[in-house]
């Protein structure tokens, strides 16, 4: 069916504003928090320019104060918005503005985590078909055989999310300590590629993703992305693919709108957000 051109996906709108991620926004639509010029909406329904938009009846507005930070997140925070969850990321922060984060580090894990309220480059970078390289240096407990690298940068069979991982860079830095690049952002995967050799992750420090460099940070602490960074970021998802997410407990592509049915998708607050307003999207057909 053909749509309006200046018309937008309503989570995109929403995303866009920098209230939320776009997943999140299609769980606040099926919670029926969202409304579209005073009425209920649906997964897939799209906004005008001068529609208004509103999440548990506050109005999305212009957001003109875009954020870009790099953390070095400790071991125990978790990277979730939900601020039910003790140690979720976002408290932990403490920042001004709404953010959010872009992928996951799981909690037993520590290293590099982007955090802002760009919905459009969160999305853009979230999809593994785009191949965004992440960068991790890993020690586990026994000694990393060459079997094990070839093995692991072959691809590793998951039965859990009934995959296989893509083929990636392994690399031998100790007898103890790898590192790997992936394309990837399955769920556990490092912890659960080495599972099924017989090996146990002791740490796990992402060290890059894409561009943004751990670097120096001290575990704990953030900085402002420099403008360097920033401007090389958009340009590498300057061409990615907006037309549907990779779901990463299948590897599979399907519609953004529909409902992602996984245990591991994070919760979302059940209580109003506190926003402090995200936008009144301007409709492009780009989404």
């Amino acid at each position: 069916m053909a749509h309006h051109p200046d018309s937008t996906r309503l989570n995109k709108a929403i995303s866009d504003s920098g209230y939320c991620s776009r997943r999140q926004a299609d769980t606040l639509i099926e919670q029926g928090r969202v409304t579209l010029n005073g009425a209920p909406v649906s997964l897939g329904d799209r906004a005008m320019p001068d529609d208004k938009i509103e999440v548990d009846g506050n109005l999305i507005t212009e957001n003109n104060n875009l954020v870009y930070i790099a953390l070095n997140k400790p071991v125990g925070i978790t990277c979730t918005t939900d601020l039910r969850v003790e140690g979720n990321v976002v408290e932990f922060i403490g920042h001004s503005e709404r953010i959010f984060h872009v992928g996951r580090l799981d909690k037993p894990s520590e290293g590099l985590l982007l955090m802002t309220n760009d919905g459009d480059i969160v999305n853009k970078i979230l999809r593994a078909g785009n191949k965004h390289e992440k960068e991790y240096i890993v020690r586990v407990n026994r000694h990393v055989t060459d079997d094990f690298l070839k093995r692991m940068s072959s691809g590793i069979p998951i039965a859990e999310l009934e995959t296989t991982t893509k083929p990636c860079k392994v690399e031998r830095l100790s007898r103890f300590v790898f590192r790997i690049i992936l394309i990837q952002g399955l769920n556990r995967q490092i912890r659960r590629m080495c599972e099924y050799l017989d090996y146990e992750v002791e740490t796990l420090q992402r060290v890059r993703i894409m561009n943004i460099e751990l670097g120096d940070l001290e575990i704990g602490k953030w900085r402002d992305l420099t403008v360097k960074e920033l401007q090389d970021l958009k340009d590498s998802v300057e061409q990615s693919d907006n037309s549907a997410f990779v779901d990463a407990t299948t590897n599979k592509k399907e519609p953004e709108y529909k409902k992602r049915e996984t245990k591991n998708e994070p919760r979302s607050s059940r209580k109003p957000l506190n926003s402090t307003g995200g936008r009144r999207r301007r409709g492009r057909n780009n989404s």
